[in-house]
């Protein structure tokens, strides 16, 4: 299996340091190894995720082993089911996804930002990375046992098209109180996390797990960990200021792990 064109869906065709669709249109793989399928109409900005700076700073913050357990507890549901071929969508500079390829046959990882998508290439050699749109997967359909998707927005119906029937999708979305101490300092009341209301069509949820455990972190990490939330944007200057001079910051993570099976049909 390989990419299909995010042009006119047909399958693309590895030439040299070239992938081709039988309709001619062609996109170059970088000297990293990823390819970049993520064409100029299909773009919301001009470069769009992650800037350089904040994908170095989530970096230094997952290497250091925070988010470890939730690593490990995805790994042991891929454990179980042992897929042949997996996707991670919203895989940023394949923290996660490298792990993942350790249990997959073929792993792929996918994210809308070049700078993370090239950073992981260089890092990660069992990984096949490309820039693309989440909304529209450049894959063919039914060939996914697996799609991981943490926080990652993503077009329903593409899960469909692309899992497998009898495939997986695990989700990770924040349980009620994660980063609840965080949000302490942006909002003057503190709203928890609504519970998990998702559906997936076509698929059923299988499993609900939760998981959560504190953390110590230091001021530079709390900042970090701030730059990567969605509501970093609300957080007043004084905010940033008081995370930078803590020298211990602690912080209780509380994830939700979804395990979504496709229909047989």
């Amino acid at each position: 299996m390989s990419w299909s064109c995010p042009l006119c869906h047909a399958p693309l065709t590895r030439s040299g340091n070239s992938y081709c669709c039988p309709h001619r249109h062609q996109f170059d793989m970088a000297k990293e190894g990823y390819v970049n399928l993520l064409p100029v109409q299909h773009k919301r900005s001009r470069d769009p995720g992650d800037s350089a700076e904040m994908m170095q700073a989530r970096r230094a913050f997952l290497d250091a082993g925070h988010y470890q357990p939730l690593r490990d507890a995805i790994c042991a549901k891929l454990d179980e089911i042992k897929p042949a071929q997996l996707l991670d969508i919203g895989c940023g500079e394949g923290y996660y996804t490298h792990a993942f390829a350790e249990i997959a046959g073929h792993t792929w990882g996918l994210d809308v930002a070049k700078n993370a998508i090239r950073a992981g290439a260089k890092r990660y050699a069992n990984v096949d990375f490309c820039v693309a749109s989440s909304q529209r997967l450049p894959f063919e359909d039914n060939c996914m046992d697996v799609v991981v998707r943490i926080y990652a927005p993503c077009n329903p119906e593409e899960l469909a098209r692309v899992v497998k029937p009898g495939g997986w999708v695990i989700t990770v979305t924040p349980g009620p109180r994660h980063l609840v101490e965080l949000k302490g300092l942006i909002y003057d009341e503190v709203q928890l996390h609504a519970p998990h209301s998702e559906t997936l069509p076509g698929f059923t949820l299988q499993t609900h797990d939760a998981l959560a455990y504190p953390m110590q972190l230091s001021g530079a990490e709390a900042v970090t960990l701030l730059q990567m939330t969605p509501f970093a944007w609300r957080a007043k200057p004084d905010v940033w200021e008081t995370l930078k001079g803590q020298e211990h910051f602690d912080c209780q993570t509380d994830f939700a792990i979804h395990a979504w099976q496709r229909s047989e049909d």
